[in-house]
């Protein structure tokens, strides 16, 4: 688990921001129904994020991730991978998840992703990106390789070199069609500088744009409004992943 169930982004809301949620229920390619969180701007958007929460699926600390990106005018929809095990349902603090995760691959995780940029796109944004955390940032990597036309890939504190459920990001980098951003911490015992560097001369021999950023000291999981000593690492990471998306919109 990356977050406590009362985690919040380390991100200030804006206060007075107009902004619309819904609780959804999407459906996959291949008819699995899962649970999403869907935050909007008032007015029209053409730039719009897909979040990939961590190993527990979508619960409160994605849904408030997204209303701060809506308050910042980009749609955000945060997407579960449990749908095909656990349903659709709301679920309590008490969820037991990693039985559910053994059972994700990233064939499912990416047709859910799918569903998500579906979303998107059906609400006018023409450039997507996925922005995900741990089990999630893995994943956004690996969606960059998987056909959805995003503009761009951030993931927080995943593993370049982890083969959970399919191959590495690692191995995948040669399929990868947009730029990719890497936010690591720099004290992850599971996350090594080695792997980092792997993934670093992977995209480079593949001619992907990238960034990767290691935060000194900071654990797996810093970007967490309760780790307020790393709170000037979070505010980096959250200024680049937004330049980011500017960036390549």
């Amino acid at each position: 688990m990356c977050f406590d169930s009362d985690s919040e982004p380390p991100i200030p809301r804006i206060a007075g921001a107009a902004v619309s949620h819904d609780d959804l229920t999407l459906t996959s390619a291949d008819g699995t129904e899962l649970a999403a969180f869907l935050a909007t701007p008032d007015g029209p958007a053409t730039s719009g994020v897909v979040i990939l929460p961590d190993v527990r699926g979508l619960y409160h600390f994605y849904e408030e991730l997204a209303l701060r990106f809506a308050e910042r005018g980009y749609p955000a929809i945060a997407v579960d991978y449990f749908g095909r095990t656990a349903g659709a349902a709301k679920r309590d603090d008490g969820f037991e998840y990693m039985p559910h995760v053994d059972q994700t691959t990233d064939a499912d995780v990416q047709t859910d992703t799918a569903a998500g940029v579906a979303t998107l796109r059906e609400l006018g944004v023409t450039s997507v990106f996925t922005v995900g955390f741990c089990f999630g940032g893995r994943a956004s990597w690996v969606a960059a390789a998987s056909g959805h036309g995003l503009a761009g890939a951030v993931g927080f504190y995943g593993g370049p070199t982890r083969e959970r459920g399919g191959a590495s990001p690692v191995a995948r980098a040669a399929q990868m069609e947009c730029p990719i951003l890497a936010l690591q911490a720099g004290a992850d015992p599971h996350i090594t500088a080695e792997d980092n560097a792997a993934f670093g001369a992977a995209l480079t021999k593949a001619g992907i744009e990238h960034e990767i950023v290691s935060y000194d000291g900071a654990p797996h999981s810093f970007f967490d409004r309760k780790q307020s000593e790393f709170q000037a690492d979070s505010d980096d990471a959250w200024r680049r992943t937004l330049e980011f998306i500017a960036a390549h919109a």
